[in-house]
């Protein structure tokens, strides 16, 4: 069984069957995604506002809120992908989801591999819509990422911009936090997602985020990116 590793896709399986639910984590972990289960729809909000996974799997049929009114809710919030999961092989059922904004729909009972497979397609569809639709330039607070011309700059007295010269790792790390100036990640997300493929040491990332942090502060931005002890690091204040 492949070991999802801390970087992959994030599945928030929404199942009130436990044995349902126990089958799809393994077979999502075989195809190497990270997993969260909630049991009823109230726990699926909460842990969607949480963690944000990148998919959710969601049932229609759950105690506490149905489906449907998971979903809405999800499409108030955003646009993560849902594939709506139902007993009821009904076109009325399909086209209610679809309506109201879910990605994809499978009725039970199902095989599980096909369940993989299809989150993998509507990953892969959303992704490539994201990357179309992906902004030129990043704005955290006094910091101004230009992905385009690959530029990072730091505002300063005056209406200037200062210049900050990064590596590559550096220029990363800024991206990544910038994106989500609120959101704390911890070092294993940053280092998969940030660092060469030869790094493997999570302190790595306290080396390279110490250097960040001093040209940043040199630039007259203190505090950034924040440590947050025990967890990791957030772009910090100045967002």
């Amino acid at each position: 069984m492949e070991t999802p590793q801390p970087g992959a896709s994030l599945v928030l399986i929404a199942e009130d069957d436990e044995e349902i639910a126990a089958i799809l984590t393994a077979y999502f972990a075989r195809g190497g995604f990270r997993t969260l289960v909630a049991g009823d729809g109230r726990q699926a909000l909460a842990l969607h506002l949480a963690a944000r996974p990148d998919l959710v799997l969601l049932d229609v049929q759950m105690p506490e809120r149905d489906g449907w009114m998971v979903l809405s809710e999800i499409r108030r919030r955003g646009a993560t992908p849902v594939i709506m999961v139902t007993a009821m092989d009904q076109d009325l059922d399909k086209l209610t989801g679809l309506r109201i904004g879910a990605d994809d729909y499978i009725v039970k009972p199902f095989n599980p591999a096909e369940v993989v497979a299809r989150a993998q397609a509507v990953l892969r569809r959303t992704l490539g819509q994201a990357e179309r639709q992906a902004p030129a330039s990043i704005r955290a607070g006094r910091v101004l990422v230009d992905l385009e011309r690959h530029e990072a700059f730091v505002d300063v007295e005056g209406g200037a911009r200062r210049v900050l010269a990064l590596t590559l790792t550096e220029f990363r790390l800024l991206c990544h936090l910038a994106r989500a100036p609120h959101q704390v990640f911890s070092r294993a997300e940053l280092l998969a997602h940030c660092l060469p493929e030869g790094d493997t040491l999570e302190r790595t990332v306290d080396s390279h985020v110490s250097k960040l942090r001093r040209k940043l502060e040199e630039a007259g931005l203190g505090d950034v990116p924040a440590g947050i002890r025990g967890v990791g690091y957030k772009f910090g204040g100045a967002a």
